[in-house]
């Protein structure tokens, strides 16, 4: 794997907060460029230029973090591109002034509480797709009875993996023998259909928003691919510096 894939592999573990769908899959990276000396470039886009500016920051922030992590990174520079809040944004991420450091008293909560919001939201939707999996393979089986469903009667998927992750991010158990309808407290819910049906809510909101946030971009940038640039293509910034 060269450093680009690396970096951009590490850059998957990135999601839109509002989507949960890594920004790498929602064909955010416009572009990713990676000098021989572990200096990286990374250009984000969005599907409008008024995209929630907290939720711009959190997705630019998180993409600094995981290309900083890397062993080998030295400089790195992430930039937003065509957002109303670019200029602001982009000189917050260069000098690393944090959320509230960037937006002052716009900034009304903190990136914590805006990713615990989104981390619920996610696990809600997880949890739901899960439980109506098995309502599906089950024309039988009632909602009631899903109140009483274990993480380990779930199928080995795609679909328990990720609520399995979801769990995780929130600091809840992932024993087998733990129930699947619970709140982000791990509390089980009295009312289970209104549970499951405030879950599937949630859950094609968030669905409905990724697909008519893929066709804003489409529509935005047409077919422009991202452009990935190997070690010995360097923009001009980098031609000869080390």
């Amino acid at each position: 794997m060269t450093r680009s894939d690396e970096a951009f592999a590490a850059l998957a573990a990135v999601v839109d907060p509002e989507l949960d769908e890594p920004v790498t899959d929602l064909g955010f990276v416009r572009s990713l460029l990676v000098s021989p000396s572990g200096d990286i470039e990374l250009h984000l886009r969005l599907p409008t230029s008024f995209c929630s500016p907290n939720f711009a920051y959190l997705m630019a922030s998180d993409a600094k973090d995981v290309l900083v992590a890397l062993a080998w990174a030295r400089h790195v520079v992430v930039e937003l591109d065509d957002h109303h809040d670019s200029a602001i944004i982009n000189a917050g991420l260069a000098a690393d002034a944090g959320y509230r450091g960037t937006f002052g008293h716009e900034a009304e909560e903190s990136l914590d509480e805006l990713r615990e919001t989104f981390r619920r939201k996610a696990h809600t939707a997880a949890m739901e797709r899960c439980l109506t999996a098995l309502l599906r393979a089950d024309r039988s089986r009632s909602e009631e009875s899903l109140g009483t469903v274990t993480l380990g009667e779930l199928p080995d998927d795609d679909l328990t993996s990720a609520l399995l992750r979801r769990r995780a991010a929130l600091g809840l158990p992932t024993r087998d023998t733990e129930a699947v309808l619970v709140d982000h407290l791990g509390h089980r819910y009295d009312d289970v259909p209104m549970a499951i049906r405030r879950a599937r809510s949630t859950r094609i909101s968030i669905d409905g928003n990724a697909h008519f946030c893929r066709g804003l971009l489409h529509t935005r940038y047409g077919d422009e691919p991202a452009a990935f640039f190997p070690p010995t293509a360097l923009l001009p910034k980098y031609q000869g510096a080390h």
